[in-house]
């Protein structure tokens, strides 16, 4: 059985563990999809901080990974079909774009599982580098407070 999921995961933290370890529970094979800086850049407002080969080096190291494969268009087809796989995992933020109903449609249409996931309340990319900005703000202000 061959699992599949993608995203950026870009500052890999603990909720993609959790994430990635739950996609390996439900299959013998875990393929991992990352978004290349270009794709993240047409529907997020910054690329990511880590550089694509960087990330899936990281992605790579992680025992429950089996494949990473980055994917340099918005659409999930052609990998899923690449991949023949049997579950593509989706975050509970997936949404009814184009992309995502045609995964569906396909998916649906080869007898294919879809599993949407709750994401870690724990943290984030996002949340990590919010935390980083607030803290060089306060640095900064300390700084000038000083002075």
């Amino acid at each position: 059985m061959i699992v599949y999921t993608v995203g950026t995961f870009d500052l890999l933290h603990v909720g993609h563990l959790a994430l990635l370890e739950y996609c390996k529970s439900l299959g013998g094979v875990l393929a991992v999809g990352v978004a290349s800086d270009r794709v993240v850049n047409s529907y997020k407002p910054n690329v990511p901080v880590i550089p694509l080969e960087q990330r899936m080096e990281m992605l790579r190291s992680l025992r429950c990974v089996d494949i990473v494969r980055p994917y340099d268009e918005l659409e999930y087809v052609s990998g899923c079909k690449e991949l023949n796989v049997d579950i593509f995992v989706i975050g509970e933020d997936w949404g009814k774009k184009p992309h995502n109903l045609a995964v569906e449609s396909y998916l649906k249409s080869a007898g294919k599982q879809i599993k949407q996931v709750l994401y870690n309340p724990r943290t984030s990319s996002t949340t990590i580098k919010q935390n980083v900005v607030a803290q060089n703000v306060n640095r900064s202000n300390l700084k000038l407070a000083v002075l």
